[in-house]
């Protein structure tokens, strides 16, 4: 990039931080603003990934495993002696258990010792004693033969998992449709990596990625494609594993029949992905030893060979021995294609809904085929939500300089989506000069300038500045391949605009569960939103000065229960007198099963109402204003409670917090306003139409 093109990037960059440092001198105030900005700026901690191994010099006492009439996942542990290192894997099992069903099966391959009788005292272990010696290899396909889950887990008995190990890996074949190996991210016993998936060069040699590496590091927190997972924590569907033979019995006793098996896989047009969020930790050569030279492991050297020869079409596609590393990382993750997404900072589906609509989007695209980096405008990411990011595919980038990141990656991309406003301002322009071919979709997130201008109506600001506002607004939404709006009616106003736009509607996302607790159960209000959005902080103060006072006779005892960041001089103001201030939670269940009713008494704002659909996903009834629920396909008396002035709003609250029958059909008639508009289907085909058919996958040639 050039200078030229460096210096004004910078300068549209200033320009925009000073038009939102306008905007909220506006609505907020000088103290009101600091606040904001030093809530954007204060130091996120982060958390290292902790290991904690069960010892393994344990006197044994029988303990109990899981047990499933009908298992989802069958764990195989094929064991040749090293019984303390089988109990140790055996116990942490048991330990962290898994919200996914399954059942665990040993299979002993003629150990020396006596470990079956001890094995045979575990409750609820399958055990499959082998009379001969076979190997890793026959020993896993003997166990797959007699398991009964729909999944197979193959895991070496030299490990112990860590919590979410196997959910995690499952859950890869719900968000990938064509995944057909899952494996798991290892970890030495002292906390360090030992490999995030490998790679496979042209002559069969293979590198375990990310080795000796720090696991927090946001390279090792991405779901991704890669060459191959270890068989030591590998899942595939038991039908696809019948399919492609199982493990070939020319790699017995062991070693490349793992790398054999995704290259197989891959040839029957499925992934291969590797799960950071499945943890493991991995006694490497306990079991098997690290001499290349002595024991199974001289057996590496040959079955290199044998796979060399097997595969020998696929490996010519495969990049030269000694190619750079992270070029042949980027060359495995990149089969698919390749998405790019700017937002502000990184999204946290705990602070506010536009980042938990952007999150849905993100699972939503690596599911139809994308390989998706979010780059953080701010430059900042939290180890623990880049990690939950990654669990979903999504590769978290923060460089030191964004623009000579973008250069070098440009072409990388096949897509960048812009998320809201301030980021599109900035980077469209950029993104224009240096990814010419890339399609660029603009995310408004809400129309920023109609927000704005119902905002100036209430506070009875001019409109000057919004008119501004919204001609850049337009004129970013004109330059863009397409641009995705979250409602109808901001979508009737643009296209009235702009006929000639590309215009996709994409509202929230939200997945629907039955309500959890009763009418009779239930008690008090509920407001979710934090006050870093001025819609919200108008909301709550208007409904604490206007609307409670004439719910305190009527309704004795309620008390609003407001979920979301908030300032302490806020806080300090409307906290008691009915108000508690929970701030920014981890988990909203608590609220949405307890309380009766949840209110979104918004004066002004834009786009469709995240804490709407929220509450009604979960059957928790809404009384809203008319801004509040517009464009969300709600009907008065029906799925919602409408009122626009304080006597009406309390009335509202009063009749639904006190009529069961009216509860129970508001409840029924918000879920299934959140199944017909905002569910991830509906998405799925409006983000299918903004980033087109993802082109096809280059296939492995089936020797």
């Amino acid at each position: 990039m050039s200078n030229n093109q460096a210096l004004a990037w910078r300068w549209r960059r200033l320009l925009a931080a000073l038009q939102r440092l306008r905007g909220s001198l506006s609505q907020r105030g000088f103290r009101g603003t600091w606040r904001r900005i030093a809530q954007e700026f204060r130091p996120t901690r982060s958390r290292a990934l902790a290991t904690s191994l069960l010892p393994l010099d344990w006197t044994f006492a029988p303990f109990a495993l899981p047990t499933v009439a009908e298992p989802e996942v069958s764990v195989i542990i094929p064991v040749h002696g090293q019984l303390r290192y089988t109990l140790a894997c055996l116990r942490s099992i048991a330990v962290c258990g898994a919200a996914t069903p399954f059942e665990v099966i040993v299979v002993d391959d003629a150990s020396p010792d006596a470990d079956a009788a001890t094995l045979a005292r575990i409750e609820g272990l399958r055990l499959l004693t082998l009379p001969r010696n076979v190997g890793f290899v026959g020993a896993c396909n003997a166990g797959a033969g007699m398991a009964r889950g729909r999944h197979l887990l193959f895991l070496n008995n030299d490990t112990q998992v860590a919590p979410g190990w196997l959910d995690a890996l499952h859950a890869c074949f719900d968000d990938v449709p064509d995944c057909g190996i899952a494996g798991a991210r290892l970890l030495y016993p002292d906390g360090r990596l030992q490999e995030c998936g490998a790679l496979v060069f042209a002559d069969g040699s293979a590198w375990n990625c990310g080795r000796f590496e720090d696991p927090s590091d946001p390279r090792w927190l991405c779901r991704r494609e890669c060459d191959y997972v270890s068989g030591a924590a590998l899942m595939i569907p038991a039908a696809l594993f019948r399919e492609v033979g199982g493990f070939d019995a020319r790699y017995a006793p062991a070693y490349y029949e793992d790398t054999d098996l995704a290259f197989a896989v891959r040839a029957a047009g499925r992934r291969v992905l590797v799960q950071p969020a499945s943890t493991v930790i991995h006694c490497e050569g306990a079991t098997a030893g690290t001499d290349p030279e002595r024991g199974v492991k001289r057996h590496q050297v040959v079955n290199r060979e044998r796979f060399a020869a097997k595969w020998s079409e696929a490996l010519r596609l495969q990049p030269l021995p000694g190619s750079p590393v992270e070029q042949a990382m980027r060359r495995a993750s990149r089969r698919s294609p390749a998405l790019l997404v700017v937002e502000s900072t990184l999204p946290d589906a705990m602070r506010d809904s536009g980042s938990l609509r952007l999150i849905e989007m993100l699972r939503l695209a690596g599911g139809l085929g994308w390989s998706v980096t979010l780059l953080p405008d701010d430059g900042r990411a939290d180890v623990a939500r880049a990690a939950l990011l990654g669990a979903a595919g999504v590769q978290v980038v923060t460089p030191r300089s964004p623009h000579a990141w973008l250069r070098a990656h440009a072409q990388d991309h096949a897509a960048v989506l812009l998320s809201r406003y301030a980021v599109a301002s900035v980077w469209l322009p950029l993104v224009r000069a240096l990814a010419p071919a890339a399609k660029v979709i603009f995310d408004t997130v809400d129309l920023h300038h109609l927000r704005e201008a119902r905002a100036a109506a209430v506070s009875g600001e001019s409109g000057a500045r919004v008119v501004a506002l919204r001609r850049r607004e337009l004129d970013l939404i004109a330059a863009s391949d397409c641009t995705l709006i979250t409602s109808g009616v901001e979508l009737d106003l643009v296209r009235r605009e702009l006929p000639s736009a590309r215009l996709q509607l994409l509202g929230n996302i939200h997945h629907v569960r039955e309500p959890r607790r009763g009418f009779a159960e239930r008690r008090d209000l509920l407001f979710i939103g934090g006050f870093a959005h001025p819609p919200n902080a108008d909301a709550v103060r208007w409904f604490a000065g206007s609307v409670l006072p004439l719910l305190r006779e009527r309704l004795p005892g309620a008390v609003l229960h407001v979920i979301g960041t908030v300032d302490a001089h806020s806080r300090h103001a409307l906290v008691g007198n009915g108000i508690v201030m929970h701030g920014q939670v981890d988990d909203l269940d608590p609220w949405l099963d307890g309380c009766r009713v949840s209110i979104a008494p918004l004066r002004f704002g834009a786009g469709v109402k995240g804490k709407i659909n929220t509450a009604m996903s979960c059957g928790l009834p809404v009384v809203a204003t008319g801004v509040a629920a517009e464009a969300m396909g709600l009907s008065d008396g029906a799925d919602v409670l409408l009122a626009d002035t304080p006597g009406a709003f309390a009335d509202a609250v009063v009749r639904v917090y006190t009529d069961e029958a009216l509860w129970q059909r508001l409840s029924r008639g918000g879920l299934d306003n959140v199944r017909r508009y905002f569910s991830p289907d509906r998405a799925r085909a409006a983000l299918r139409f903004a980033l087109g058919d993802a082109p096809g996958r280059a296939g492995i040639t089936v020797p």
